[in-house]
């Protein structure tokens, strides 16, 4: 079993996004090798337009790009990272996004991939909530969601 299968295997059933990387941090990297039905939800990118492509499919005119930066240079220094961008859908709308990655490890010590667990911000920490809103927006699932497995070959 390689890690994107057993990542697959946790990850489909999630309420939370996540996308699976290679490891590759230069240019033009790192490639999108995994999408979970969550992400495609949060973000209406299927999983099948995305893998291939780099996480920069998700920023525009407002993402910081200082803060892209900040998660290069963290994933380069202690191979994590854990903040907040400006994403964008496919179509073109903007939300923020809380995003954690973790470098998934060899045995030797080196990264073999990068995961990272995406949701979107509906409102920052020490706000005040109206109506018992929390600060994530659930990942909804709607009448015309397409099970990716169908789709993508080598899926399910």
């Amino acid at each position: 079993m390689n890690v994107i299968d057993l990542v697959r295997l946790f990850a489909e059933s999630l309420d939370v996004g996540v996308l699976l990387t290679d490891a590759q941090l230069n240019q033009p990297g790192p490639r999108i090798l995994y999408a979970n039905p969550s992400f495609a939800r949060m973000s209406g990118y299927a999983a099948s337009e995305v893998i291939g492509q780099t996480p920069r499919i998700l920023q525009g005119k407002g993402t910081s790009r200082e803060g892209t930066r900040q998660v290069q240079r963290a994933l380069r220094a202690e191979g994590h990272f854990l903040g907040c961008l400006q994403n964008y859908r496919k179509s073109g709308e903007a939300y923020l996004c809380e995003i954690n990655v973790r470098a998934i490890r060899r045995l030797d010590g080196e990264p073999e991939a990068y995961i990272a667990f995406e949701r979107e911000v509906v409102r920052r920490r020490g706000r005040p909530t109206r109506g018992g809103a929390g600060r994530y927006r659930p990942v909804e699932e709607t009448a015309s969601d397409i099970f990716l497995s169908d789709r993508i070959p080598g899926l399910g």
